[in-house]
């Protein structure tokens, strides 16, 4: 008989962008058992799944059902089609407000000793307005409507009431290999380099106007909640993580061209929204030639097209304000992981061709 792992953790949105690498990461880890909870099966892993949705009110009893689980991973997000115009949108916020009140209704009846809660940049309102360079945990929440404070706030009252201790994360942008989650860039440069290659065209850089940027390896990401679930000093803290580097779109482009070995080319702007779909047919021919394990184009990609474009300054002359976020706290705190953003780029696009999702790098060979 196998010993009883000394911890269970439920990943609740196991098959995002963030979710995946939660999984993989946890499966990897002595004395660790995993459940997934999201709405289809995680691609690409073999996990003990709980198919439910959190929005409905059956999920409850569901997780009710579940073994005794001591610790979450709350990744599980609502995106409105469309992306961007649902970011202020009440009913998304009510929404996705919902689907955490339900998780945590269910979860009551476990012994759950930590509970890490997913937010982002927004809460500093970048979506909004210019924010106040770096980031800070520490400084005053920042006043505007947004669905992250209606979760912080119901999160740290059960907690109290129940007995269990929190952290939340505030990532910048999040890479990481995913199949239809609506803010999934990697996946979609991913795609717009292999089309490229097969019709014979530069890869040329689609975007407008950028600045530094800051992003987080969902890999990493995976490393700080297993190390918050766990660390004294992570109990009812906030903070703020990502790779430690910066990077720019438009000066990162020559070595992502070069690292895929695709055709550079003079910088085009040309809207990834619009474009990709009309290579549905293009991509259809990969997926056959390549005998590929990937879906077709609106499956694969969603509404990660748009917040591409967004990300890459489409339609842009000036420099968007910047975001760029403070992780001292974290390092202070005893977390010490960081990631080259470079390097993280190309190893995921070469994995995603590894596990057959893309064709092979270089295309054109």
């Amino acid at each position: 008989m196998s010993p009883q792992p000394l911890h269970r953790v439920l990943i609740a949105g196991a098959s995002g962008v963030v979710g995946q690498a939660a999984v993989r990461h946890f499966q990897a880890l002595a004395d660790w058992e995993v459940i997934g909870l999201s709405r289809r099966a995680p691609h690409g892993v073999s996990v003990a799944h709980l198919a439910a949705d959190l929005f409905d009110p059956a999920c409850i009893a569901q997780i009710q059902a579940l073994p005794a689980i001591t610790h979450v991973v709350y990744a599980a997000l609502y995106e409105a089609p469309g992306l961007l115009e649902g970011w202020r949108s009440a009913e998304q916020m009510q929404r996705n407000d919902t689907m955490l009140a339900h998780c945590l209704e269910g979860l009551e009846a476990h012994p759950v000793t930590h509970v890490s809660l997913l937010q982002g940049t927004k809460a500093y309102g970048a979506h909004i307005h210019p924010m106040r360079i770096p980031g800070l945990e520490r400084r005053p929440r920042d006043p505007h409507d947004n669905f992250y404070w209606l979760q912080e706030d119901r999160l740290r009252a059960t907690a109290a009431r129940v007995g269990f201790s929190t952290t939340i994360w505030r990532p910048p942008i999040i890479f990481g290999p995913s199949l239809g989650a609506p803010m999934n860039v990697l996946t979609t440069l991913g795609v717009y380099g292999a089309l490229c290659a097969a019709e014979g065209c530069p890869f040329s850089f689609p975007g407008g106007a950028c600045g530094p940027l800051d992003g987080v390896d969902a890999e990493l990401l995976a490393e700080a909640f297993a190390w918050a679930g766990t660390a004294p000093e992570a109990r009812n803290r906030t903070f703020n993580v990502s790779n430690g580097d910066v990077f720019q779109w438009d000066h990162l482009w020559p070595e992502l061209t070069e690292g895929l070995g695709l055709t550079p080319g003079a910088p085009e702007p040309r809207s990834l929204a619009h474009w990709l779909p009309t290579r549905s047919d293009a991509w259809d021919r990969l997926r056959a030639q390549h005998d590929l394990q990937a879906p077709r184009l609106s499956e694969l990609l969603g509404d990660s097209p748009i917040y591409a474009d967004m990300l890459l300054g489409y339609g842009r002359d000036r420099p968007p304000p910047p975001t760029q976020l403070s992780t001292i706290a974290l390092r202070q705190a005893g977390f010490a992981g960081c990631r080259d953003t470079e390097t993280m780029l190309h190893d995921q696009l070469h994995a995603l061709a590894a596990a057959r999702v893309l064709p092979p790098w270089p295309l054109n060979a």
